[in-house]
């Protein structure tokens, strides 16, 4: 039973670090509007995806070395709450959105912190 768990414990941040990255790019989609160019594009689709990308990086990375992951992926999860909450436009209902893309990134490195310490 406990090689089972650790099984599990070893691939649930990486699976979710996958389908996290794909959710966070989904919001690029909204660059495909009629009368832009292949290449204005291509543009927004790489602009709207830095975040994305680099926490594809990170994932790379972590996927060896869990304590980067950890980090990282909760330093990602306070960094959205800060950009957010220090946006110019900011209204305090706006925090409960933190819930659902810095929510995923504690969670997603709370669980390479455990795998990293059980390792």
């Amino acid at each position: 039973m406990k090689r089972k768990t650790n099984k599990y414990i070893f691939w649930a941040p990486r699976m979710l670090g996958v389908v996290f990255v794909i959710f966070l790019m989904t919001f690029s989609l909204d660059v495909f509007e009629p009368g832009r160019t292949a290449s204005q594009i291509a543009i927004g689709l790489f602009i709207h995806n830095i975040p994305a990308l680099f926490l594809l990086l990170i994932l790379v990375v972590s996927w060896k070395r869990e304590v980067v992951g950890g980090i990282a992926f909760i330093l990602a999860g306070f960094l959205y709450i800060l950009l957010l909450a220090t946006s110019s436009n900011f209204e305090w209902y706006m925090l409960s959105w933190s819930v659902i893309i810095a929510g995923p990134a504690f969670f997603i490195g709370i669980l390479f912190l455990i795998n990293w310490h059980k390792s």
